[in-house]
C-alpha cells in the first residue's frame, strides 16, 4: 500500500520555537510510516509531499508531479491554513481597506474538488483531513510583533484568523459531505486530546512535536478503520 501525505507546512512538519522555524523529524507522515511498520505493514510506503507556505492553488499545480505520477493507493490531503490567511503587510499599511484571503473561499473549495476529481480519475482514493486547530492569541501576538498593531483595527472590523480558519473548515466539511468523501477529523481529535495550547507552537498555527504525535496517532487509527487493518501503538 502506498500513501502520499499531500499538503502544506503542517504536512512537512514545520514548527516554530523561539521565533525560529524548525522541521520536526517526527512529523505526522514519518510517524505514520513508523506505526504501519510496527504493525507488520512493512510493505506500506508513506511519502511526505508537504511544502512550506503552500496553498490549494499551489497544490493543484503540483498534483501531477507529486501525486498522480507516484500512483499511490491513498492520498491524505491537508491544506487550507495558508489559503485563509492574509497579506498582513498590506493589512498593516492600509487597515481601513477591504482585504481578501490569499485564496478566496470559493476558489479554495473548487481547487479541492478539482484535486479530488483528478485523483479519482487516476484510481486514487483521496482522504481529506480537516484543518488542525490554531491558537489565535499566539498567532496574533506573532504577527503583531512582525507587522505592528495597526492590524488590530482591521481585525476588529473583519474578523480574526480563528473566524476565517473555522469558515474554511466549515465549507471543507460541506464539500466532504456533498461528495461523500472519506475524511479524518483531526481538528476535533486534537481539541479532544487535551489543552490545545499544549499542541501548538509559538506562532499559534503550526503544531509542536507533541501535536504532530497526537495527529499521527489519530490518523493511523482512522486509516485502520478505513482500510480494515489491525493496529498496535508506538511506545
Amino acid at each position: 500500500m502506498k500513501i502520499i501525505c499531500f499538503g502544506d507546512s503542517l504536512t512537512r512538519g514545520v514548527s516554530f520555537v523561539k521565533g525560529r522555524i524548525r522541521i520536526i523529524k517526527d512529523n505526522y507522515p514519518a510517524l505514520l510510516g513508523k506505526l504501519f511498520a510496527l504493525n507488520n505493514s512493512e510493505d506500506t510506503i508513506v511519502l511526505n509531499k508537504g511544502v512550506f507556505n503552500d496553498n490549494s492553488d499551489l497544490l493543484l499545480k503540483r498534483l501531477e508531479k507529486d501525486v498522480l505520477s507516484e500512483e499511490p493507493n491513498y492520498v491524505l490531503l491537508n491544506v487550507g491554513g495558508n489559503d485563509c490567511n492574509f497579506q498582513w503587510q498590506e493589512v498593516a499599511e492600509d487597515p481601513d481597506s477591504n482585504h481578501e484571503p490569499i485564496v478566496p473561499i470559493n476558489q479554495y473549495i473548487e481547487n479541492i474538488a478539482q484535486m479530488v476529481t483528478k485523483m479519482k480519475q487516476s484510481n486514487i482514493t483521496p482522504i481529506l483531513l480537516t484543518l488542525p486547530p490554531l491558537d489565535p492569541v499566539r498567532y496574533y501576538k506573532s504577527i503583531a510583533d512582525r507587522y505592528g498593531t495597526a492590524i488590530s483595527h482591521w481585525i476588529s472590523c473583519c474578523g480574526g484568523i480563528e473566524h476565517w480558519h473555522g469558515l474554511y473548515n466549515f465549507h471543507l466539511n460541506k464539500l466532504i459531505e456533498q461528495l461523500n468523501l472519506p475524511s479524518i477529523d483531526v481538528r476535533s481529535a486534537l481539541k479532544k486530546a487535551g489543552n490545545i495550547a499544549d499542541f501548538i507552537s509559538d506562532d499559534g498555527i503550526h503544531l509542536n512535536a507533541e501535536g504532530y504525535k497526537k495527529m499521527s496517532y489519530f490518523i493511523f487509527e482512522e486509516m485502520n478503520r478505513l482500510t480494515g487493518s489491525q493496529q498496535e501503538q508506538l511506545s
